[in-house]
């Protein structure tokens, strides 16, 4: 099992542990992700973050990061839920977290269910 903590809404480090996420739970072993402040605000908007400077094919960046959102919420092996206290302290819309991740939990909840995984944060 792998255990992705996104931290941080840059495009760059989404797409980083989104891929993460999505090749493990491709092969069929559980991967979990908690999106937290950084993350969950980018990963609640319709268009995701544009693609960092130096990406010279922006449209290929914003199409696979897009693409790689949408492969994590339907691969069976791949949850992903939106950080409790990101939620509570940026007034996060309840129906938008509702539609985007598979529910809602504390850091700490979210580390004891993942135990011995291998622990990711970008």
């Amino acid at each position: 099992m792998i255990a992705v903590i996104l931290a941080s809404g840059a495009p760059d480090r989404l797409y980083t542990g989104l891929s993460l996420l999505v090749a493990t739970a491709a092969e069929g072993e559980p991967a979990h992700g908690l999106a937290t402040f950084g993350a969950l605000g980018a990963l609640l908007r319709e268009e995701l973050p544009p693609p960092p400077a130096e990406v010279v094919e922006a449209a290929v960046f914003a199409r696979t990061l897009a693409e790689l959102r949408a492969t994590a919420a339907e691969l069976p092996a791949c949850r992903l839920w939106a950080c409790a206290a990101a939620v509570e302290t940026t007034g996060a819309d309840p129906e938008a977290v509702a539609a985007r991740f598979a529910g809602v939990r504390s850091i700490t909840r979210f580390l004891r269910e993942t135990g011995e995984a291998r622990l990711v944060v970008v």
